[in-house]
């Protein structure tokens, strides 16, 4: 009875494990979730009070598919001041979070047997929305001795005349690793004379440390902003995963005419309270709070990054960005899924196993919680290795 599309499509396993761990603290148990990508701080006052005032002026109608005008020119307000991109308002669309603008994306652009090149340790979604739009995922396997982060040889190696996209995500999600602007220069080398769509995943821009420069793709030259669709939006930095906004931006105006016209028959535009409460989160007014989120983050990864080294096999490369710690578990298991599901069950610890995101040997803590929360599950953690 289902069609062939939807069984190719597996359940995001960050969901379904945080799924889990709420449903076992619902029923009493001594739960702490390691697992969700979402901060525990709250959204900052300005998006809330931007939200409400619209709710009073009674913008609550239809909106245009890819975003009001003035939401359109907030977010190539923040890209010019921020990354220095120059976009024109019919270059960007807005979207129901990233999620969204991937698939969006994918769909505009992938025919069957398109191959689209990803390097692992990936972000659950982007191979499952691949395949669902009937193209090949490639995946470059990356481990801790390069940060997770590819090289230009792997990269030439793995293109093929098949290939129409390359994923790129910095700060990545589960490991954190951040590209330089020397590496990404590198990696752009490899694509000139290409036809190959990359598309930016850039949704950890603001949550870099200890001195990290991050770099937009984009901006590394005229080739790549002409190649580069860059995705973005406010979960991360602005603590606004519920809202769900995202967005992204490219010049090619064909690209993001396809992609209005998918979303004007899907979810036509996205919510007009969140477009309202977004300007406020992009035109630099929370800035501060932004780095005072930043700053806690930082910490926490610091004390974090530490204690897990202290365990006896256990390993982990201190990120440069997000919040997550990628951790190498090697020396104590094969099997992720089996570790994660007997950490779970015996010391009501819930963390993503390294395979979801196609890295066997790892599991994905996240620091997106109070400190204590932390030293708690680490300490149970060890607790767990030290009995297995």
């Amino acid at each position: 009875m289902l069609s062939k599309r939807i069984q190719t499509l597996s359940t995001s396993m960050t969901i379904a494990i945080t799924a889990l761990a709420l449903e076992l603290k619902a029923e009493g148990k001594d739960i702490l979730s390691f697992s969700a990508g979402e901060p525990d701080f709250d959204t900052p006052i300005e998006i809330k009070e931007a939200a409400i005032k619209a709710m009073n002026e009674g913008k609550t109608k239809y909106t245009a598919v890819p975003g009001t005008p003035e939401l359109l020119r907030a977010v190539a307000g923040k890209l010019k001041r921020d990354n220095g991109l120059e976009y024109k308002t019919n270059m960007i669309q807005t979207n129901n979070g990233a999620k969204h603008s991937l698939f969006n994306l994918f769909q505009a652009l992938i025919d069957d047997g398109d191959e689209v090149i990803i390097p692992a340790p990936y972000w659950v979604t982007y191979p499952e929305v691949v395949k669902y739009s009937g193209g090949k995922p490639v995946i470059i396997d990356t481990d801790d001795t390069t940060s997770f982060k590819i090289t230009p040889e792997q990269l030439k190696k793995a293109i093929t005349p098949k290939t129409k996209v390359l994923v790129i995500t910095s700060p990545s999600n589960p490991t954190g690793s951040v590209y330089t602007k020397e590496e990404l220069e590198a990696l752009a080398e490899v694509l000139k004379g290409t036809d190959i769509i990359v598309f930016s995943d850039e949704m950890y821009e603001k949550l870099v440390y200890g001195g990290v420069k991050f770099t937009a793709l984009a901006s590394i030259s005229e080739d790549m902003f002409q190649r580069t669709v860059t995705i973005n939006g406010l979960s991360k930095s602005a603590a606004m995963t519920g809202w769900r906004f995202g967005y992204l931006a490219t010049p090619n105006i064909e690209l993001v005419k396809a992609m209005n016209k998918l979303q004007s028959q899907s979810t036509s535009n996205i919510s007009s309270i969140t477009q309202s409460a977004a300007i406020a989160g992009l035109d630099g007014s929370i800035d501060k709070r932004v780095e005072e989120m930043r700053v806690v983050f930082e910490s926490r990864r610091d004390e974090a990054y530490e204690l897990i080294n202290a365990i006896d096999g256990l390993s982990v490369i201190k990120p440069d960005g997000a919040f997550y710690l990628f951790i190498n578990i090697k020396e104590v298991s094969s099997d992720s899924m089996k570790f994660a599901k007997e950490l779970l069950a015996q010391e009501g610890v819930a963390v993503v196993p390294g395979i979801a995101f196609g890295a066997e040997g790892y599991i994905r803590l996240s620091f997106a919680t109070d400190i204590d929360t932390i030293r708690d599950g680490i300490k149970r953690l060890e607790n767990f290795i030290k009995r297995i």
